[in-house]
């Protein structure tokens, strides 16, 4: 069935929906987490937060681990938040160059902080995919994920079709809605905020037909214009004055958390990545040989990437080399060197203090907004510009992983690939025997294959499901083991972080035959 929801009456945007039991939500522990200590029990000392103490891992041994989980609890738990999507056909043709996708998000803090997005851009046509990892709460990564796509879509729109959206909006005339939402139930929906949202899209779109001047903005422009527009949307947003301090997503609250972002954008042979953060992008690439390929999409903004920190060191003075990175974070402190939100680590000093000691109320139980940040003298030292990677689809690129860090922490971006390629070449397996030329011993191993498959239990049809099940229950030789898996999914919430991140998974497939065409056209 269709649901309707609404970022304002007159943009109205359509939501697929699924059928599926609510999710199991596990333990949260923020980005911010920064010390560790050794021994039995665990101290962990993060930016926002006093230091907590975790109970032993051997006092939840025998309530984790005392009885295992049948294959229904854990197909269950791995299914809950499960969505597939197929794109239409016209005239009985697929005529786009994404077949459909496959996503899943399972949790392990609570509440979750990862968000998924994905959406057809109607006047284009292009698909939109993004995966948000939110930390110090999960404010911003639901901002982020209810309005970058709209940023983006406002962005890629000519100047004509930005006019006329601009006078209906003035007439109070129906709009058409320039988003197709591909959701499941499950996913999170901030309505308090509609209002607000619209206002400050409707500014950016205004000042998009003021500077226009009839010229259409790129693809990657309107990538990188559409993230900083939004986080510059989302401080200003949180300097204002707003009523109903205890909504957790009050868009100061939503500021002072941060997210980290990873978007798609396909359209025909045309896929631009853009990044912030740890989350990835990774390509499944199918060699002529038979085998498979991970071409890297992305690049992590972190520590571990000598390009982003020599970039970071050369926005500050000589005299803060030693400050501005400390243990592999920024200030010591936060892990991703984009972000959207995070003003702890863009606003200056005098505004923090000037908006902070008046808006106290709106501030209960955020310890970090009643001190500066050590050794902070030249802000901004966090930014929301994407790094941008463009692809030309070929026919041998069968499918795009967007993954956040629970993900890519777990398995290897060749791991991946492979595990997907295999699965989706046992799914081609498993297709009806009519019209397939096999020998008798062909037929004997395929048919040997499929009862392997049956014996297992799981279900196999979704490929983000498939490739998390993989993540948390693959033994040394790559077979999922049930026991392991069980152990990984039955974690007391207590313990479920000290183990594995949020994981959130989407996986896009291509339709070989389109891009085929458009390079014989």
């Amino acid at each position: 069935m269709i649901r309707v929801n609404a970022i304002h009456p007159l943009l109205q945007v359509e939501r697929g929906t699924l059928s599926g039991a609510k999710s199991r939500l596990l333990n949260r522990s923020s980005k911010h987490i920064h010390q560790r200590c050794a021994a039995s029990v665990l101290t962990w000392a993060c930016s926002h937060c006093a230091p907590v103490s975790v109970t032993p891992y051997r006092q939840y041994r025998s309530k984790a681990h005392s009885s295992q989980l049948t294959l229904a609890q854990m197909n269950r738990i791995l299914k809950a938040n499960e969505y597939s999507y197929k794109v239409h056909e016209y005239d009985g043709r697929n005529v786009s160059s994404v077949l459909g996708f496959d996503s899943n998000l399972l949790a392990s803090n609570v509440p979750v902080e990862d968000r998924r997005s994905a959406a057809t851009c109607l006047q284009s046509r292009g698909m939109l995919f993004g995966v948000f990892d939110g930390h110090a709460g999960y404010a911003c990564a639901q901002a982020v994920s209810e309005r970058l796509f709209y940023y983006i879509a406002v962005s890629l729109l000519p100047l004509k079709t930005l006019i006329d959206i601009e006078e209906a909006v003035e007439n109070k005339r129906p709009v058409f809605p320039i988003l197709h939402w591909h959701k499941h139930p499950n996913d999170e929906v901030n309505t308090a905020g509609g209002k607000l949202y619209f206002s400050s899209l409707r500014t950016y779109w205004r000042e998009l037909i003021e500077l226009a001047g009839g010229d259409q903005t790129g693809t990657e422009a309107a990538l990188a214009n559409a993230f900083k527009r939004l986080d510059n949307d989302i401080s200003l947003e949180a300097q204002l004055e707003h009523r109903d301090p205890f909504s957790q997503y009050t868009p100061l609250r939503v500021a002072i958390s941060g997210s980290t972002a990873c978007v798609a954008h396909v359209d025909a042979v045309d896929l631009h990545v853009a990044n912030l953060g740890d989350s990835r992008a990774v390509l499944g690439v199918h060699n002529h040989d038979g085998t498979w390929t991970a071409q890297t999409m992305s690049n992590d903004h972190s520590a571990q990437n000598p390009e982003e920190v020599k970039r970071v060191l050369s926005q500050h003075p000589k005299s803060e080399e030693k400050t501005v990175i400390r243990h592999d974070r920024l200030l010591g402190l936060l892990m991703p060197f984009r972000a959207f939100g995070d003003i702890k680590f863009k606003w200056s000093s005098g505004l923090q203090n000037s908006v902070f000691e008046t808006r106290a109320e709106l501030l209960s139980g955020i310890e970090s907004t009643k001190s500066l940040l050590t050794n902070y003298h030249t802000p901004p030292y966090l930014t929301a510009e994407p790094e941008i990677t463009y692809h030309r689809l070929r026919p041998q690129d069968k499918f795009l992983v967007l993954a956040t860090d629970g993900l890519w922490e777990q398995m290897h971006r060749q791991t991946v690939v492979r595990v997907i390629g295999e699965h989706l070449t046992g799914i081609r397996l498993h297709q009806p025997l009519s019209g397939l030329s096999l020998t008798l011993g062909q037929m004997h191993i395929l048919l040997a294959e499929r009862k392997a498959w049956v014996s297992s239990g799981f279900d196999h049809h979704n490929t983000a499901t498939h490739l998390i099940r993989h993540a948390l229950g693959s033994d040394e030789f790559g077979k999922v083991e049930h026991s392991r898996l069980s152990k990984m999914l039955s974690l007391p919430q207590e313990l479920a972080r000290m183990y594995r991140d949020d994981i959130t998974v989407t996986v896009v497939h291509f339709n070989p035959q389109i891009i085929q065409a458009h390079y014989k056209g």
